[in-house]
Protein backbone atom coordinates (compact mmCIF):
# COMPACT_ATOMS: atom_id res chain seq x y z
CA UNK A 1 0.00 0.00 0.00
CA UNK A 2 1.33 3.19 -1.09
CA UNK A 3 1.80 5.94 2.05
CA UNK A 4 -1.02 8.99 1.94
CA UNK A 5 1.15 12.21 0.83
CA UNK A 6 1.25 15.24 -0.50
CA UNK A 7 1.93 15.45 -4.55
CA UNK A 8 -0.28 12.17 -4.89
CA UNK A 9 -1.70 12.68 -8.57
CA UNK A 10 -3.76 10.78 -10.89
CA UNK A 11 -4.67 12.17 -14.21
CA UNK A 12 -8.34 10.24 -16.22
CA UNK A 13 -9.62 11.03 -19.54
CA UNK A 14 -12.93 10.99 -21.34
CA UNK A 15 -14.33 11.54 -24.56
CA UNK A 16 -17.08 14.07 -25.81
CA UNK A 17 -19.86 12.17 -25.99
CA UNK A 18 -23.38 13.79 -26.50
CA UNK A 19 -24.57 11.60 -23.14
CA UNK A 20 -21.66 13.91 -21.04
CA UNK A 21 -23.43 16.95 -22.70
CA UNK A 22 -24.89 20.23 -21.29
CA UNK A 23 -28.01 19.66 -22.99
CA UNK A 24 -28.31 15.91 -22.21
CA UNK A 25 -27.02 16.70 -18.60
CA UNK A 26 -29.85 19.70 -18.14
CA UNK A 27 -27.17 21.86 -17.17
CA UNK A 28 -27.57 23.83 -20.75
CA UNK A 29 -29.32 23.90 -23.96
CA UNK A 30 -25.73 23.35 -26.02
CA UNK A 31 -24.02 20.46 -27.26
CA UNK A 32 -21.20 21.15 -25.57
CA UNK A 33 -19.40 19.52 -22.60
CA UNK A 34 -21.19 19.83 -19.57
CA UNK A 35 -19.68 21.26 -16.22
CA UNK A 36 -21.37 18.42 -14.24
CA UNK A 37 -19.41 16.30 -16.61
CA UNK A 38 -16.05 17.66 -15.92
CA UNK A 39 -16.84 17.80 -12.07
CA UNK A 40 -17.27 14.09 -12.34
CA UNK A 41 -13.86 13.85 -13.94
CA UNK A 42 -12.36 15.68 -11.80
CA UNK A 43 -13.28 13.91 -8.68
CA UNK A 44 -12.89 10.44 -10.69
CA UNK A 45 -8.98 11.55 -10.44
CA UNK A 46 -8.76 13.03 -6.96
CA UNK A 47 -10.36 9.51 -6.03
CA UNK A 48 -7.93 7.96 -8.40
CA UNK A 49 -4.87 9.76 -6.78
CA UNK A 50 -5.54 8.40 -3.45
CA UNK A 51 -7.42 5.29 -3.98
CA UNK A 52 -3.82 3.19 -3.51
CA UNK A 53 -2.91 4.83 -0.42
CA UNK A 54 -6.23 4.00 1.28
CA UNK A 55 -6.65 1.33 4.19
CA UNK A 56 -9.02 -1.46 3.23
CA UNK A 57 -12.52 -0.46 3.84
CA UNK A 58 -11.92 3.50 3.55
CA UNK A 59 -13.04 5.58 0.72
CA UNK A 60 -13.57 8.97 0.49
CA UNK A 61 -16.36 11.58 -0.06
CA UNK A 62 -16.02 14.89 -1.77
CA UNK A 63 -17.42 17.81 0.22
CA UNK A 64 -16.50 20.92 -1.86
CA UNK A 65 -15.27 22.19 -5.07
CA UNK A 66 -14.67 25.44 -5.77
CA UNK A 67 -13.92 25.63 -10.15
CA UNK A 68 -14.17 27.80 -12.83
CA UNK A 69 -15.01 26.35 -16.18
CA UNK A 70 -12.68 27.93 -18.52
CA UNK A 71 -13.76 27.08 -22.10
CA UNK A 72 -15.98 24.96 -24.03
CA UNK A 73 -15.24 21.71 -25.86
CA UNK A 74 -17.03 20.03 -28.66
CA UNK A 75 -18.19 16.56 -28.77
CA UNK A 76 -15.73 14.20 -30.11
CA UNK A 77 -12.63 15.76 -28.57
CA UNK A 78 -10.82 14.14 -25.51
CA UNK A 79 -10.94 15.77 -21.97
CA UNK A 80 -8.17 14.64 -19.33
CA UNK A 81 -8.94 15.65 -15.67
CA UNK A 82 -5.83 15.53 -13.43
CA UNK A 83 -5.93 16.18 -9.28
CA UNK A 84 -2.72 16.29 -6.99
CA UNK A 85 -2.85 16.24 -3.53
CA UNK A 86 -2.17 19.26 -1.72
CA UNK A 87 -3.30 19.42 1.72
CA UNK A 88 -3.58 16.74 4.48
CA UNK A 89 -5.56 18.41 7.55
CA UNK A 90 -6.38 14.77 9.28
CA UNK A 91 -9.08 13.04 7.15
CA UNK A 92 -9.91 16.50 5.26
CA UNK A 93 -7.79 16.26 1.53
CA UNK A 94 -7.64 19.05 -0.26
CA UNK A 95 -6.55 18.99 -4.04
CA UNK A 96 -5.62 20.85 -6.66
CA UNK A 97 -7.53 19.78 -10.14
CA UNK A 98 -7.74 20.78 -13.77
CA UNK A 99 -9.22 19.81 -16.80
CA UNK A 100 -8.02 20.37 -20.36
CA UNK A 101 -8.63 19.32 -23.70
CA UNK A 102 -6.45 19.03 -27.32
CA UNK A 103 -6.77 23.13 -27.02
CA UNK A 104 -5.68 23.81 -23.38
CA UNK A 105 -7.74 24.22 -20.10
CA UNK A 106 -11.21 23.73 -19.66
CA UNK A 107 -11.47 23.92 -16.14
CA UNK A 108 -9.15 24.52 -12.50
CA UNK A 109 -10.25 24.69 -9.19
CA UNK A 110 -9.91 23.16 -5.75
CA UNK A 111 -11.82 19.70 -4.46
CA UNK A 112 -12.21 18.80 -0.90
CA UNK A 113 -12.31 15.18 0.07
CA UNK A 114 -13.14 13.26 3.33
CA UNK A 115 -11.46 9.95 4.16
CA UNK A 116 -14.05 7.41 5.73
CA UNK A 117 -14.87 3.96 6.85
CA UNK A 118 -17.48 3.24 3.91
CA UNK A 119 -19.42 0.40 6.34
CA UNK A 120 -19.26 2.95 9.62
CA UNK A 121 -20.40 5.41 6.69
CA UNK A 122 -23.23 3.67 5.46
CA UNK A 123 -24.67 2.19 8.88
CA UNK A 124 -24.67 6.28 9.93
CA UNK A 125 -26.80 6.97 6.98
CA UNK A 126 -28.95 4.34 7.09
CA UNK A 127 -29.82 4.73 10.86
CA UNK A 128 -30.44 8.98 10.08
CA UNK A 129 -33.28 7.63 7.60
Amino acid sequence: MQKLQLGLVATVKETVLHTNTASALGSGGLDVYATPAMVALMEQAAVSAIRPALAEGSGSVGTLLNIRHERATLPGSRVSASAELVEIDGRRLVFKVRAEDESGLVGSGLHERFIIANDKFLAKLHKSR
